[in-house]
C-alpha cells in the first residue's frame, strides 16, 4: 500500500508530507483548494507525462517521491522488477522518485528513480496498474477497459486460465515447428535437380578443411623458387669448373702449404686460406640445397593453380568462402536426406501439434464453460448493489462471446466485455460508453464491490466518486467504500459528509494566500478537526451546533 508522499514544488504545493495508512482514508476540503494536485503528484510519480506547468512559479524543480510497502510483493510487480533488475528485500518499501527540472525554455527535463536506481518514466507506467488504481468522473483505465475484463472474470470465475495460456504457447510452438519443417521440405523438394547437381559438383571437387591454405603456400614457395632461379644457375656456375673462385682457393691452398713450413706467417696464411676454402665449400652446399628446395616442376604449379581457380569458382558461385565449402556439401546432403524423411518427420510433427490443438481446445473448452457460469453469479452480485446506489434502472451484463479461430489466443477462446443499460429499454452498451461520470463512478463501484476478493492494487483511488449524490445514495458509497477498503488501502477525495465519516483517517485539503503567493496543504485531522470539517460540509462558511451534532451522528453511525 502507499505509505508516504512527499512533494516538493508542485504547482501550489511547496513541501508537504503526507502518511498515510490501511483502511479508507478521505481528503475532503472546499473546492479549488487543490485536490486535483495531489492526484497530479501521484500520477507524475507513476509516470504521467512530465509537464513543465507542474513545477511551482518561481522554483526550477520539482520532485515526488511515493513509498509503498507490501506484506508479500504482488506476483506482477515482481516480475516487472526483476526484468529492470531491480531488487526489493522482504520488508524494504518500494520507492519511486520522479524529478522534474525547467530548462529556461518552456520546456522540463525529468529523471525517475526506482529505490534510487535510474529507470525510465515507461517503466513507472508499467508498474503503476500494480500499485494504484484510479477512477475518476470520465476514468478510462482499470475496470473501463475492456482489455482486462477478460482477467478479471477469470479470477473471479477461478478457472484455469493459466493452464489454458500454457497449452496455447505449446500449441503454437508445435505448430510453428511443423511450418518450419514444411517450409524446409518444400524449398528443398523444388530445388532437388539443382540440389543434386551442385551437390554432385562439390563431391567431384572434394574440397577439404584447410586446403587453399595449403595449396597457396605451395603456389607461393613455387613462384619464389621461379623468380630466384636465374640468380642460383649463375651463383651454382661461379662454385664450378676449374676456373672457378673455389677451386682457385684449393689451388692456392695446396701451393701455400708446400712452402707453409718456410717461414711461422706462411703457416698463419694457410690456416687463413683453409678457413676460407672451408666456408666458401659451406657457402657452395647451402647454395646447392637452397636450389634444390626452390626447385619447382612449371607443370605442378599450373595444376596447383587450376586447382585453386576451380575452388574460388565454387565459393563464388555458392556465396562463401573457399573453407566453407566442405559444410556448404554436407548441407546440401542434409536438404537432400530431408527431402527422403521429411514425410515422416512431418507426420510425427503434425501429430504432435494436433494433440497440443485438442489439449488447448479441452482446456479453453472448460474455460469457457467457467466463466458463462461465473458471468450469471458477478451479475447478480453487481445487479445487488446497484438499487441502494441510485442505479436500481440499471442493468449489468457480462458478455462472454465465442470468438472465430483465427482470434484465438493465450486467453483462451473467448472474449469478454463488462456491459451497462442505464435505463429500462436501453440496449447494452459498452462500460466506458455511459453519458454520465457520476453513474459511471457508481457502477465502477458496485463492480468493484462484486469483485472485492479478486485482489487488484495495492491502492485504489476514487476521485469524487459521489459528485451530484447525496443522502442515502451517499451514506451506501461510503458504507461500500469502507467495505472494500477493509482489507486493503483505499482512498476517497469527496464532496459527501456521508462517505467522510466513513473514513478511518480524514485529511483536509485548504489553499492559503500570503500576498501575491498562494499555496495548498494538507492536514491529517484529528477527532475534533474531522467534527469540525465535517459540519462545515454539512452546513458550509458558517459551521452552525446543529451541523456539528449532525456531524457527530455521522462519525457515530460510522
Amino acid at each position: 500500500m502507499l505509505t508516504r508522499l512527499a512533494i516538493r514544488n508542485i504547482v501550489l504545493i511547496e513541501a508537504l508530507d503526507l502518511d498515510f495508512g490501511p483502511g479508507l482514508g478521505v481528503l475532503t476540503g472546499e473546492t479549488g483548494a487543490g485536490k486535483s494536485i495531489l492526484l497530479d503528484a501521484l500520477g507524475l510519480v507513476l509516470g504521467a507525462r512530465a509537464d513543465a506547468g507542474l513545477i511551482r512559479a518561481g522554483a526550477d524543480a520539482a520532485s515526488v517521491i511515493a513509498s509503498f510497502e507490501f506484506a508479500r510483493l504482488p506476483d506482477a510487480l515482481a516480475a516487472l522488477l526483476a526484468d529492470a533488475d531491480i531488487a526489493v528485500e522482504p520488508g524494504e518499501p518500494l520507492l519511486l522518485r520522479r524529478q522534474l527540472k525547467a530548462d529556461g525554455s518552456g520546456g522540463t527535463s525529468s529523471k525517475a528513480f526506482v529505490n534510487d536506481q535510474p529507470v525510465s518514466a515507461a517503466l513507472l507506467r508499467e508498474l503503476a496498474p500494480a500499485l494504484v488504481e484510479l477512477h475518476g468522473q470520465h476514468d478510462d483505465r482499470g475496470l473501463v477497459n475492456a482489455r482486462g475484463h477478460r482477467a478479471l472474470l477469470d479470477r473471479y470465475a477461478g478457472g484455469d486460465a493459466a493452464g489454458v495460456e500454457a497449452a496455447w504457447r505449446a500449441w503454437r510452438l508445435a505448430e510453428d515447428a511443423l511450418a518450419a519443417a514444411r517450409a524446409r521440405v518444400e524449398r528443398a523438394a523444388a530445388d532437388r535437380d539443382l540440389l543434386e547437381a551442385h551437390l554432385a559438383e562439390l563431391t567431384a571437387l572434394a574440397p577439404t578443411e584447410g586446403e587453399e591454405e595449403e595449396l597457396a603456400g605451395q603456389r607461393a614457395a613455387m613462384q619464389k623458387g621461379e623468380k630466384l632461379s636465374g640468380d642460383l644457375a649463375e651463383l651454382r656456375h661461379l662454385f664450378a669448373g676449374s676456373d672457378s673462385a673455389l677451386a682457385q682457393l684449393r689451388a692456392a691452398a695446396r701451393r701455400l702449404d708446400r712452402i707453409a713450413g718456410e717461414h711461422p706467417l706462411l703457416a698463419e696464411a694457410l690456416d687463413a686460406l683453409d678457413r676460407a676454402v672451408i666456408e666458401a665449400g659451406e657457402a657452395e652446399d647451402r647454395v646447392e640445397h637452397a636450389a634444390e628446395a626452390l626447385a619447382h616442376d612449371p607443370l605442378a604449379l599450373d595444376r596447383i593453380e587450376t586447382r585453386l581457380f576451380d575452388l574460388r569458382a565454387a565459393a563464388r558461385k555458392h556465396g562463401c568462402a573457399v573453407a566453407d565449402l566442405p559444410a556448404v556439401a554436407r548441407r546440401m546432403a542434409a536438404d537432400l536426406a530431408a527431402i527422403e524423411g521429411g514425410e515422416a518427420e512431418i507426420a510425427g510433427l503434425k501429430a504432435a501439434a494436433h494433440e497440443s490443438g485438442l489439449e488447448f481446445r479441452a482446456r479453453a473448452e472448460a474455460l469457457s464453460v467457467s466463466r458463462v457460469e461465473a458471468a450469471a453469479r458477478l451479475d447478480r452480485a453487481v445487479a445487488a448493489e446497484l438499487a441502494p446506489l441510485r442505479l436500481d434502472a440499471a442493468r449489468f451484463r457480462t458478455m462472454v462471446l465465442r470468438l472465430p479461430e483465427d482470434r484465438w489466443g493465450p486467453g483462451g477462446i473467448d472474449g469478454v466485455e463488462f456491459l451497462i443499460a442505464t435505463n429500462p429499454g436501453a440496449d447494452f452498451a459498452p462500460l466506458g460508453k455511459i453519458a454520465s461520470g457520476g453513474e459511471l463512478s457508481r457502477f465502477i463501484l458496485a463492480l468493484k464491490v462484486a469483485l472485492a476478493e479478486q485482489g487488484g492494487a495495492a491502492t485504489v483511488i476514487f476521485d469524487e466518486i459521489d459528485r451530484g449524490v447525496g443522502g442515502a445514495v451517499a451514506s451506501a458509497i461510503g458504507e461500500r467504500l469502507a467495505r472494500l477498503a477493509a482489507d486493503g488501502q483505499l482512498l476517497a477525495v469527496t464532496h459527501s459528509p456521508q462517505v467522510a465519516a466513513r473514513g478511518r483517517t480524514h485529511y483536509v485539503i485548504a489553499k492559503s494566500s500570503e500576498g501575491t503567493v498562494t499555496r495548498t496543504s494538507v492536514h491529517l485531522l484529528d477527532a475534533v478537526g474531522r467534527q469540525e470539517e465535517i459540519a462545515r460540509m454539512l452546513s458550509g462558511a458558517e459551521v452552525t451546533p446543529e451541523a456539528r451534532a449532525q456531524a457527530d451522528r455521522l462519525l457515530e453511525g460510522a
